[in-house]
């Protein structure tokens, strides 16, 4: 495995790095698996990746905490690389993860979106790199001395519309929250505080388990594997409409289901089916459904063809394998939270893997320096996917 350091080292040729033609540059930026080396050579690199535009897609990063508390790196396992960010973040727990920026949520219930790959920046640009919102505090009041307690167990996941620096107009961030997931989203430059689901609203739905935008629409799925959707985009009032009806899970496992958009601008619905035998997890298999918008009913699949996914407590990702030198027809896991604990027993995190859908089998291909760094991480890990414009 191999610790990545500061390309400041080109510094040391004789030639002129930092006046290298714009067209050269841009070729240089595709090459990279990540937008962050290009950043860390000098600032003429920088400022081309900040003016760069280009549909390039970065393979996902897992970000995971070192035994030192609070320390966090990154973790490429296609090129088995790690970036060392350094990311600190003291009393505060990642809850989820879209378009580039970190989701997280402190002990008083503030929630703040931080972008890891802008603090390796000059000054402006750490300071833009964390934003803070309005704490979270629940209608049910009588919880939120408990909450505050275990704000660790607050949030169950989140997500956000847009990036909150390129298009703040559009950006909507959007929590599961409590143990009963009930739903909240603030509007970043249009609210100034959050926005709770109302009871009856919460009453049609049994246990959010994941969020996913869509084209204009935002699409919950719940426990059951019923789909609902609704648009927040302009109004604050939920009008929920109901979209598919639930899918049987296999009887023989625990689950976990993600939501994720496909190549193909799909709504995919991924299962995860685990064993679970306190403190001990193993992931056994998957299954993927397809929504058929027209039928309103989920529809399995078989592969996933060319493509790859990552699923965990961020956003779910899709991606060309052939593109980014993934395993095709894949699906890239970690050991995500399960919503009980986020401290990890002696054992560690251990249900991390690769499952193949044409093999039906998980795989493990990390290498051993990656399994020791993985296994020591204190916090569940998450996927992270640089951005290119910083």
């Amino acid at each position: 495995m191999k610790n990545q350091k500061s390309c400041c080292g080109f510094g040391s040729m004789n030639s002129d790095w930092s006046n290298l033609p714009k067209e050269l540059l841009y070729l240089v930026l595709e090459r990279l698996e990540s937008p962050l080396e290009f950043r860390l050579v000098c600032k003429p690199w920088r400022s081309a990746a900040k003016n760069t535009k280009t549909t390039k897609m970065f393979t996902p990063l897992i970000l995971i905490s070192e035994p030192k508390k609070d320390i966090w790196n990154a973790y490429n396992v296609v090129v088995d690389k790690v970036l060392k960010l350094q990311l600190k973040l003291q009393n505060q727990r990642f809850c989820g993860s879209s378009k580039g920026w970190l989701i997280a949520v402190d002990e008083n219930s503030v929630v703040s979106l931080i972008n890891p790959f802008l603090g390796v920046g000059r000054k402006r640009e750490k300071e833009n790199s964390v934003i803070r919102l309005p704490p979270l505090s629940t209608p049910n009041r009588r919880r939120n001395f408990y909450l505050k307690r275990r704000y660790d167990h607050l949030i169950y996941k989140a997500t956000i519309s847009a990036d909150p620096i390129l298009d703040p107009n559009n950006c909507i961030i959007l929590v599961i929250y409590e143990e009963l997931s009930q739903l909240a989203f603030i509007r970043l430059n249009r609210d100034k505080k959050w926005t709770y689901a109302d009871k009856s609203v919460d009453q049609s739905w049994r246990l959010i388990e994941e969020v996913v935008q869509f084209q204009d629409k935002f699409y919950a799925l719940d426990r059951l594997g019923k789909l609902c959707s609704f648009d927040i985009t302009t109004q604050s009032i939920l009008n929920v409409n109901l979209v598919a009806h639930g899918a049987q899970h296999d009887r023989g496992y625990d689950y976990k289901r993600y939501l994720v958009v496909s190549n193909e601008n799909k709504i995919l619905m991924v299962e995860k089916c685990f064993v679970y035998i306190p403190p001990i997890r193993f992931t056994r298999k998957f299954r993927i459904f397809e929504l058929n918008f027209k039928m309103g009913e989920w529809v399995e699949k078989n592969t996933l063809g060319d493509a790859a996914l990552f699923v965990g407590d961020s956003s779910s990702i899709c991606v060309l394998a052939s593109k980014l030198g993934c395993r095709p027809n894949c699906i890239y896991f970690n050991h995500d939270n399960n919503r009980t604990a986020d401290d990890f027993s002696y054992y560690g995190p251990h249900d991390y893997g690769v499952y193949n859908m044409e093999k039906k089998s998980v795989l493990k291909p990390y290498t051993e320096d990656a399994k020791i760094l993985l296994k020591k991480s204190r916090q569940p890990s998450i996927w992270v996917v640089p951005s290119c414009v910083m």
